[in-house]
């Protein structure tokens, strides 16, 4: 569970925050899955952002990338199959002094969760929203989600995924007032790291999508990105992407972007070979209703006590 303070600013009294004070449990996702390199980049992207853990709140639905919570020396509420969004709605319009981050799957976003994600895109709520698209179920086993390749045979579909898999990015780009979306793979962390950077920077609903191994159930469905560095494409400009020249030796397909270009960035959404990353759209103009909506009055503990009172004593027996 989140935490309920009065005070709007923390004052760590020149606290230094160690990558240790963003850890907690030893997680539990199988050897080589890429949560683990998502949960390393956030951690550090926490430290070099020096986030009080008082401060900062990772909400998440069900599925083997909703136990990130766990994982994080932060508050945190592992919500119910589909929910995340709404309750970091309600945690970051109680408390907008709070840093939110959401950790939810393709399944649980885009399939239980889907009237969720859109409306949440739709508000705008000034909030980090990462998608761990590994493009099957694992925690269940393996059934086909919504991102599934077509002929791809699951517990689901044993003959093979009917269907074409829903493209999120393009889904996300489509929706009323959508101000920020990225695309990432967990297995570049530098890029992943940028890019989550910038979404923490954005004011406003900052979707990043992450491309995400399974190694358990789907072993080898990225192996054409991972083999052939020229199957993805950096997006790079001014304020976002910076590949190392490091990177630039191995990934050598490169296009400058302005993602303040909606109608660039719808196009991009519908490429695959080569894969894009990056920063696909931004717009910093977009209203944020947790600000529009904001509280004006103040909330005291006296206040919360007496409200609590009022209503105990609307169900008070009394034994006399």
């Amino acid at each position: 569970m989140f935490g309920l303070h009065d005070t709007a600013t923390v004052d760590t009294g020149g606290d230094y925050y160690s990558l240790q004070d963003y850890q907690s449990a030893v997680p539990r996702w199988c050897p080589g899955c890429g949560d683990n390199t998502i949960l390393s980049s956030v951690q550090k992207l926490c430290r070099d952002e020096q986030l009080p853990p008082e401060k900062t709140v990772f909400v998440s639905g069900i599925g083997c990338s909703s136990r990130f919570p766990h994982y994080m020396g932060t508050y945190g509420f592992h919500s119910l199959h589909g929910r995340a969004l709404p309750i970091a709605q309600g945690v970051k319009i109680r408390r907008p002094d709070l840093k939110v981050f959401v950790n939810t799957g393709d399944g649980d976003c885009c399939s239980i969760g889907t009237a969720h994600w859109i409306h949440a895109i739709r508000y705008n709520f000034d909030m980090v929203v990462m998608v761990h698209d590994n493009e099957v179920y694992g925690m269940t086993k393996m059934q086909t989600s919504p991102t599934t390749p077509k002929g791809i045979k699951t517990n689901t579909t044993p003959k093979g995924a009917f269907l074409d898999p829903l493209n999120i990015l393009q889904a996300t780009l489509g929706i009323s007032n959508v101000s920020f979306v990225a695309n990432v793979v967990e297995w570049i962390p530098e890029v992943m790291y940028q890019v989550l950077q910038e979404a923490y920077h954005h004011k406003g609903f900052s979707f990043v999508r992450i491309v995400q191994r399974c190694p358990h159930f789907l072993p080898s469905i990225f192996d054409p990105l991972l083999q052939d560095p020229n199957k993805l494409l950096l997006l790079t400009d001014e304020r976002g992407l910076k590949p190392s020249d490091d990177l630039r030796k191995i990934y050598k397909n490169e296009r400058p972007h302005d993602p303040s270009d909606l109608d660039a960035a719808r196009r991009i959404a519908d490429e695959i070979d080569p894969m894009p990353i990056g920063v696909l759209y931004r717009n910093e103009d977009v209203p944020v209703y947790d600000e529009i909506r904001r509280a004006t009055r103040v909330v005291t503990h006296d206040v919360r006590r007496q409200a609590l009172d009022r209503e105990f004593d609307r169900f008070a027996v009394d034994l006399a």
